[in-house]
């Protein structure tokens, strides 16, 4: 058993989760020199001693140039001699891109993975950890050495249902495709699960096809893994209230809200809450929005890397 405290690293956009876990006792937060040339090219350089340290990086898939960065900095953390290398992946890019449905479309899930995979191998070796991934499948696309780990924010998802249900609710979900995983939530909490059914018309609008529940007078509260237009989220919603539905409320673990999604959500007058974790930069650039509750995943994070360094 190693003693010596985890040294926390992250790319720019989740240095908020590097500052949480550094704050706790058994971690220490990592440095890194960062500059921006003329032409924009970027300059990195580990600014903190590693060499045979247990180092973790903190970063997520969120977009081409975050992904790169990820990929720069555990490169030189290798190169630098640490002990393990452990990235954790609060929210993985391209999870709705998991598998071809029409000829020569790119796999991005896949291609990240064997991006990532390709990073040389810390000299005991590379985890990757990644939460709540919207296809179990994900983790068997990492290539080599690396051990993919899937994290799940359960024990977290649970907590913020419990508070914003209330005395009598449900848990629903937005389409057949999270239902084990909503009748799941919902036999752990001893309540009901509500279901709709959908087809999705475009990129960005579907449509409610059925219902299957009894939700009349009742609080329904939606689950799905990640928002990111809400167009399903308001289908699903209204689904409910017409159907006698009393309030609704929505927790998600991954708050991507490109543009106005999170304006374009809290303006329909359907939600009593929105809750997301800070799995995803956007969300803390939305925290002040009086309808959303962030919940952190610090206390998720710094559990399981505790446990299994």
């Amino acid at each position: 058993m190693r003693t010596s405290p985890l040294i926390v690293f992250s790319t720019h956009s989740y240095d908020h989760l590097r500052v949480d876990l550094a704050g706790r006792p058994g971690f220490e937060a990592g440095e890194i020199e960062r500059r921006s040339f003329p032409d924009g090219e970027l300059y990195r350089r580990i600014a903190s001693p590693v060499e045979g340290r247990d180092a973790v990086v903190v970063g997520g898939t969120v977009n081409d140039e975050d992904t790169l960065e990820i990929y720069d900095i555990a490169c030189a953390l290798v190169t630098q001699g640490v002990h393990t290398l452990t990235l954790v992946l609060p929210y993985y890019g391209y999870q709705t891109m998991e598998r071809a449905v029409r000829e020569g479309e790119v796999v991005g899930a896949k291609t990240r993975a064997r991006l990532l995979s390709s990073i040389p191998t810390a000299g005991s070796g590379n985890w990757i950890v990644m939460l709540d991934l919207h296809s179990e499948g994900i983790p068997h696309y990492f290539e080599g050495s690396v051990r993919p780990v899937h994290l799940y924010a359960k024990p977290l998802v649970l907590k913020q249902i419990r508070r914003v249900g209330g005395d009598s609710f449900l848990v629903g979900a937005t389409d057949a495709g999270r239902a084990k995983w909503v009748e799941s939530l919902a036999n752990d909490l001893g309540v009901d699960a509500a279901f709709v059914f959908k087809r999705r018309l475009s990129g960005e609008e579907t449509e409610v096809t059925a219902l299957a529940a009894d939700v009349a007078g009742k609080t329904v509260v939606i689950y799905d893994d990640m928002i990111r237009t809400g167009s399903s989220m308001i289908g699903a919603a209204r689904a409910y209230l017409d159907a006698g539905a009393t309030d609704i409320a929505v927790v998600t673990t991954h708050g991507v809200f490109p543009g106005d999604s999170l304006e374009r959500l809290v303006s329909t007058g359907l939600f009593k809450e929105i809750v997301c974790t800070d799995s995803h930069p956007r969300s803390l650039q939305l925290a002040e929005n009086p309808s959303l509750h962030v919940e952190p995943i610090g206390d998720l994070l710094a559990e399981f890397l505790g446990r299994h360094r």
